[in-house]
């Protein structure tokens, strides 16, 4: 889905920022202190709780003042894919490393994400202030994982910082600056704004809201806004702080409420000047996501035989949904395949209920969401588990339960004793006595055995009695000759052999 190009002067446009690395390396307290000691008192703010987006403006040692936008990303594993999305959208990633511990596991995969989306990037080594920070130190360990800084065989910035007192805060947005003047950032004012979804959720009161950062052209109200398949006229802007603006241009984080529904965190969203337009776009993309794919040559439409668990998902905001989309991707084995039937954005409703209500054995799931009434009426009434959750990995726990409970069992006869007949005596119906030698494992008595002929099996036994030095006895163990009366319905000869199985589930 294509706008078509706008003629018209391109002017400098304010650099998009992301912070990332390790959980524990002060990215929050940084932000933070940029938010307060940058952006006028009382705008201080976020736009939502899973991924912040705000401007501030930084006057640098030349005197020059800009707007730089930051975003935030969360810093648990399971938002990997959002950091990373996070990082697709920012110009310039800024990678936060304690000058204490040095890079650890996040460090590296924030690093990966950054090298992924081909941004450049600004190392901050943080934490400058603490007793046991080591600046060399810190920086020998970023060059023992191929982060080459300046000085040290690369071209990598490195800026020390305390994110708590501000030392060094000032000289990194500086480079934050200077790297974005090297990477010639531009946007064009006269053509609709084009830009990301960082975020969207449903508010009961207000309806379906997405947070948006605009990467070229100027939004204003009159609009349209289309994001793949969802539409929302532009009856009012909001920038950071909330406020209502008539627009909004190039960099700025803005929020649009109005969408038909919840727009996908990630998807590129276009501005039209008319809904006919906005309309006709949806109707591209529909087309083209619709279109029936021809499966690769030499593939195969059936897959093994597995145990489908049906599922429908719905979380507080897009952000987290995908997070537990992720999650659950992991959990699917060969035997059982977690399929999401329906996912969304707010409350269990009754339509989310008979979403599943002709699947078997289906599962309701929700992360920070109510249930209603109503969904909760038919659930019970169809016998559909709802489980509700706040922990993510409380949710995959519970899933990994449902998996192993519901994985098929499979029947294995395992060998656990082999015998040799060297001797046959008398048969009499179906009872059979001989006389042989134990060469493997043991054999015990009520053993089911299978009777080998030329390492062919000819037929199964049951052991009903077991002698050794005409004593009777429950096992003989490997290396000792033994008496046994077996009950088979084939004639065992001397030197067959006899393999003593276990049938187990697996």
């Amino acid at each position: 889905m294509k706008q078509p190009a706008v003629q018209g002067n391109t002017v400098p446009r304010p650099p998009v920022i992301v912070i990332m690395g390790h959980i524990d390396h002060g990215k929050s307290t940084l932000l933070d202190y940029i938010r307060k000691s940058n952006v006028v008192a009382g705008e201080a703010g976020g736009i939502t709780q899973h991924l912040s987006a705000y401007e501030v403006t930084h006057t640098t040692k030349e005197g020059r003042t800009q707007r730089i936008t930051f975003l935030d990303t969360p810093g648990h594993e399971a938002f990997s894919q959002m950091r990373s999305r996070g990082a697709r959208v920012a110009d310039i990633a800024v990678l936060v490393v304690s000058a204490e511990d040095g890079v650890k596991a996040q460090t590296k995969e924030a690093l990966a994400s950054i090298k992924e989306a081909k941004v450049p990037y600004i190392v901050a080594i943080n934490k400058i202030d603490k007793p046991t920070a080591n600046i060399e130190k810190t920086k020998n360990s970023l060059v023992e994982n191929e982060i080459y800084l300046e000085g040290y065989g690369g071209d990598i910035p490195a800026v020390p910082i305390s994110a708590k007192s501000g030392q060094g805060v000032s000289d990194l947005l500086d480079m934050m600056l200077l790297v974005a003047d090297l990477q010639g950032l531009t946007g064009t004012p006269s053509k609709p704004a084009e830009g990301i979804v960082i975020e969207a959720r449903i508010d009961p009161k207000k309806g379906t809201s997405a947070t948006l950062v605009i990467k070229d052209g100027t939004l204003r109200r009159g609009m349209c806004i289309v994001a793949e398949e969802s539409l929302s006229p532009v009856r009012a802007i909001e920038d950071f702080t909330g406020k209502q603006v008539p627009e909004a241009t190039f960099s700025s984080p803005i929020r649009i409420t109005g969408f038909d529904h919840v727009p996908p965190v990630g998807a590129t969203f276009f501005a039209c000047e008319n809904k006919k337009a906005a309309e006709a776009l949806v109707a591209e993309h529909h087309e083209a996501a619709h279109a029936p794919k021809k499966a690769p040559e030499g593939s195969s439409e059936e897959g093994p035989e597995s145990v489908t668990i049906p599922l429908v998902i719905n979380a507080d905001a897009s952000g987290t949904l995908e997070a537990i989309e992720k999650e659950l991707g992991k959990l699917s084995t060969d035997k059982v395949h977690v399929l999401i039937v329906r996912k969304n954005v707010g409350a269990i409703t009754e339509s989310d209920i008979k979403a599943v209500a002709g699947a078997t054995r289906p599962f309701v799931i929700g992360f920070n969401v109510k249930i209603d009434a109503q969904a909760h009426a038919i659930a019970d009434r169809m016998n559909i588990p709802i489980e509700v959750f706040d922990i993510i990995y409380k949710l995959t726990e519970r899933l990994t339960e449902e998996i192993i409970l519901r994985t098929p069992k499979e029947t294995v006869a395992e060998v656990h004793g082999k015998a040799s007949v060297v001797r046959t005596f008398s048969a009499t119906r179906h009872k059979q006595i001989l006389g042989g030698r134990v060469l493997e494992g043991m054999l015990e008595r009520g053993a089911t055995v299978r009777v080998l002929r030329r390492d062919v099996e000819i037929g199964t036994g049951t052991i009903i009695e077991l002698q050794q030095q005409k004593l009777k006895t429950d096992k003989v163990l490997e290396g000792t000759e033994f008496g046994s009366m077996i009950e088979s319905k084939i004639e065992i000869a001397a030197g067959d052999t006899l393999e003593s199985i276990v049938i187990v589930e697996k």
